[in-house]
């Protein structure tokens, strides 16, 4: 599990990208559904033919094996069984011929029971009543890397989070390895930002605590923008429809009073 000892904050690195313009070799440490060697996949005739489906307890056996060969941390037995079972996890599988090739865990928190590594994420004023999305692990299959599914399974959990029900989830936040260049990427081209930078995060199998980033986007906030906006400009819409009505109504009983 993830080990915690210290906190930078980093708030102005909202728009730096730790991998633009610099070269890097690979990394040391793979963690995530993004292969770096194109030829590590295997291609889907159609992401159609990919089936989502919620975790049950039968899965635990392939999700541990998976997670094991994934993620090079080691989570106990309890969480596998928390996460096939526990109507707390949004735990979403991707299946390909009755396998699962794909899985997201993520849970919704309130944003006042934060760690101190993770505040900042939202305005205080937002932030005192407000939920937040945590994403505790998204991974692929090896064979069916580069196929989309690991954007298929964070669009889904995006949609989860942006129903009515749950308009009290402003963002999503996730840790991620700082070696771990592929998923970085990923995550900066779907708009999630850095936001703080955490020595000795992780407890990395066989090889001791690694350094960690913390990423967040607020574009569930956006889209709650985007939302308001359409509702302002659908009033307004209503508002023009209903003038012109009554501009006819006015006019047609204009003709008949003073028709000859």
């Amino acid at each position: 599990m993830a080990a915690f000892n210290e906190f930078t904050s980093m708030k102005d690195m909202a728009q730096f990208s730790f991998y633009n313009n610099k070269q890097h070799g690979n990394s040391e440490i793979e963690t995530n559904d993004i292969s770096r060697n194109s030829n590590d996949h295997v291609p889907l005739c159609s992401i159609n033919d990919v089936q989502l489906r919620f975790l049950v307890p039968d899965d635990l056996s392939e999700v541990r094996t998976l997670c094991q060969d994934w993620f090079p941390i080691d989570y106990p037995l309890s969480w596998y069984e928390d996460i096939t079972s526990s109507s707390r996890f949004f735990s979403l599988a991707a299946v390909y011929n009755l396998a699962i090739i794909g899985l997201i865990v993520a849970e919704i928190k309130p944003y006042r029971s934060l760690n101190k590594e993770d505040r900042g994420i939202l305005p205080d004023g937002l932030g005192k009543t407000a939920d937040i999305g945590y994403i505790l692990s998204l991974g692929v299959h090896r064979k069916h890397r580069r196929n989309g599914i690991g954007s298929l399974l964070l669009d889904s959990l995006i949609n989860h989070l942006t129903t009515a029900e749950r308009q009290s989830v402003k963002a999503i936040f996730l840790h991620v390895l700082t070696t771990n260049e592929p998923a970085i990427l990923f995550y900066e081209k779907r708009r999630f930002t850095l936001h703080s930078f955490l020595p000795y995060y992780y407890h990395i199998r066989g090889k001791g605590q690694r350094d960690g980033f913390t990423y967040c986007t607020d574009h569930l906030r956006h889209y709650a923008s985007k939302l308001c906006w359409i509702g302002e400009i659908f009033k307004w819409l209503v508002m023009r429809v209903r003038q012109a009505i009554r501009w006819i109504c006015h006019k047609t009983v204009s003709r008949f009073n003073f028709a000859p």
